[in-house]
């Protein structure tokens, strides 16, 4: 399922999209607003894989969005001023639609962008490293190794069997990169199922560690856990 934003202060022009979305099958909106500033706060905690963005907007344009968002999902902009076209494709956009949006350009730029993605989680679950940054250093991790992910303020602690790593990142961002057997068990937690030995229902045990299980990702970590078994 790809996750959908969209970010538009006319509230027609969210209708229409709305409207286009609802007809693609594998499409989820997960926040339609005309605020930017809420948009930015959800993306923060919450993953979304494209969002169609308004590039005239009072508080906020969007390329100032684009601006103030480390880790942009894919973009379609949406506007009705031409002008805006080549710059926003220095922000890697992937198509740029005029208004009034008609539904075959608005075909035409989501083939662009679903390509994309599909390509690059493929890319992502056939890998078998996490490749980040430790003390501005490339370092490559086997998926293997790592044990469990914890949020660090800004920052995040990779535990594996060797080491712990700290780098600058997010926990929504890093669960785009890795395999399937990882989860988010808490709002500060991703666990590598594979490493689990014995789970209860406020945590999963792995080596000596015991990673907690919230609410909120307990039904999703228990249906995990059931399927790998059987796998």
């Amino acid at each position: 399922m790809m996750k959908i934003g969209i970010i538009d202060d006319e509230i027609l022009a969210r209708k229409v999209i709305e409207e286009y979305c609802s007809k693609i099958d594998n499409f989820e909106i997960i926040i339609s607003t005309g605020n930017p500033l809420e948009f930015i706060n959800f993306a923060q905690h919450n993953e979304v894989d494209l969002i169609f963005l308004d590039i005239e907007m009072p508080e906020l344009n969007g390329i100032e969005i684009l601006n103030a968002m480390i880790h942009p999902p894919k973009v379609i902009l949406t506007t009705a001023y031409s002008e805006y076209a080549l710059e926003s494709y220095n922000y890697g956009v992937v198509d740029y639609l005029m208004k009034p949006i008609k539904i075959e350009r608005f075909l035409k730029a989501i083939n662009k962008v679903s390509t994309s993605i599909i390509a690059l989680k493929k890319q992502h679950h056939e890998s078998e490293e996490l490749q980040i940054k430790h003390d501005g250093i490339p370092v490559n991790i086997s998926f293997k190794s790592i044990l469990y992910i914890q949020s660090f303020g800004n920052y995040l602690k990779i535990f594996t069997d060797t080491r712990m790593y700290l780098i600058s990142e997010t926990l929504i961002n890093i669960t785009k990169l890795l395999s399937v057997n990882f989860q988010r068990t808490h709002k500060s937690y991703i666990a590598n199922l594979d490493r689990v030995t014995k789970a209860t229902r406020t945590h999963l045990l792995i080596e000596n560690t015991k990673v907690p299980v919230s609410t909120t990702y307990k039904v999703t970590v228990f249906e995990k856990l059931e399927s790998l078994s059987k796998s």
